[in-house]
C-alpha cells in the first residue's frame, strides 16, 4: 500500500469518526476547515506549486 493511500484511508476513518462522535455540522466543519487552513499556511509560492503539480496529475 502506498503511502498516499495510507493517507487517504487514515482521512476517511477520521472523518467517519469524527461524523458518528460530534454532531453532523461540527464534523463537516473540521473536514473541510483542516485542509483549507493547511492550504492557507502555505507561501504563495507553495501554493502555486501545488496548482501546477495537481493539473500535471489531471494529464493538462
Amino acid at each position: 500500500m502506498s503511502t498516499r493511500a495510507k493517507v487517504a484511508a487514515g482521512g476517511v476513518v477520521v472523518g467517519v469518526a469524527l461524523l458518528w462522535v460530534l454532531p453532523f455540522w461540527a464534523a463537516v466543519l473540521v473536514i473541510v476547515g483542516v485542509p483549507a487552513v493547511a492550504y492557507l499556511l502555505l507561501d504563495p509560492s507553495q501554493r502555486r506549486r501545488l496548482r501546477r503539480a495537481s493539473r500535471k496529475q489531471l494529464g493538462r
